[in-house]
C-alpha cells in the first residue's frame, strides 16, 4: 500500500472517531457532561420481556419451559416421596470433596462444564441446553432433597436429556459430587490440593 494511501486511510479512520467523538458529546449533553439521573418512576430492569404476562408458558419460550417444569413441580409437590426429606450425610471434608470432583468430572462436566456453568462441550448440542448448576445452587430450591432427587431421576419425566444416574451411581457417590459442587467447583488434584 502506498504511503498516501496509507496516509488517507488514516485520515478517514481518525475523522470516523472524531464524529464519534462529536455524537457522543451532542448526545450526553456537551463535551465533559454529567449524565444524569433517569426519569423518576423509570426502571433499567423493567424492558417489555420482564412484563409478567410475557412470562406466562403459553408465551414462554419452549426450552424455558422445559427448564422451569422441574423446579414448578417442587414448588407445587416437592419431591416424589422416596426423596422426601433426603440430607446429605457427607462433611466437606477434603476427601469427600475430591472424590466428588472426580465424579463430576467423569459424568457431569461433559456437559454441566468443569465450573457448573453448562458449557460443556457434549451440552453445546443439547435443547434445552445443560442446567446452570452454579447459578442453581444459590437458588431456594436448591436443597438437598431436589438435588439428590434431580441427579437420581434424571431429566426425561421433564423432556431434558439429563440421563439418570440412580442405576449407575451409589446414594454415596450422588452425596458426594452434591457435595463438590456445593463447595464451588474446586479444582481439585489428585493430592487434594487445589
Amino acid at each position: 500500500m502506498s504511503r498516501s494511501r496509507k496516509a488517507s486511510s488514516m485520515a478517514a479512520l481518525l475523522a470516523a472517531f472524531g464524529l464519534g467523538l462529536a455524537f457522543a458529546a451532542v448526545y450526553t449533553g456537551g463535551a465533559g457532561a454529567q449524565l444524569r439521573d433517569p426519569p423518576l418512576g423509570w426502571d433499567a430492569w423493567d424492558p417489555g420481556w420482564t412484563q409478567r404476562d410475557v412470562w406466562e408458558p403459553d408465551r414462554m419460550d419452549r426450552s424455558l419451559r422445559w427448564r422451569l417444569t422441574r423446579h414448578e413441580t417442587f414448588m407445587r409437590d416437592g419431591v416424589p416421596a422416596a426423596y422426601r426429606g433426603a440430607r446429605n450425610p457427607m462433611t466437606g471434608t477434603p476427601d469427600t470433596i475430591r472424590a466428588g470432583g472426580a465424579l463430576y468430572a467423569e459424568n457431569c462436566a461433559s456437559c454441566h462444564d468443569a465450573s457448573g456453568t453448562g458449557h460443556g462441550d457434549a451440552g453445546l448440542a443439547l435443547y434445552p441446553s445443560p442446567a446452570l448448576l452454579a447459578h442453581l445452587l444459590r437458588m431456594p430450591q436448591a436443597v438437598d432433597e431436589y438435588l439428590l432427587w434431580a441427579i437420581s431421576d434424571g431429566g426425561e419425566p421433564f423432556g431434558t436429556a439429563m440421563p439418570a444416574f440412580k442405576d449407575a451411581l451409589a446414594e454415596e457417590q450422588v452425596w458426594q459430587i452434591i457435595t463438590y459442587m456445593r463447595a464451588g467447583f474446586p479444582t481439585v488434584s489428585a493430592t487434594g490440593k487445589e
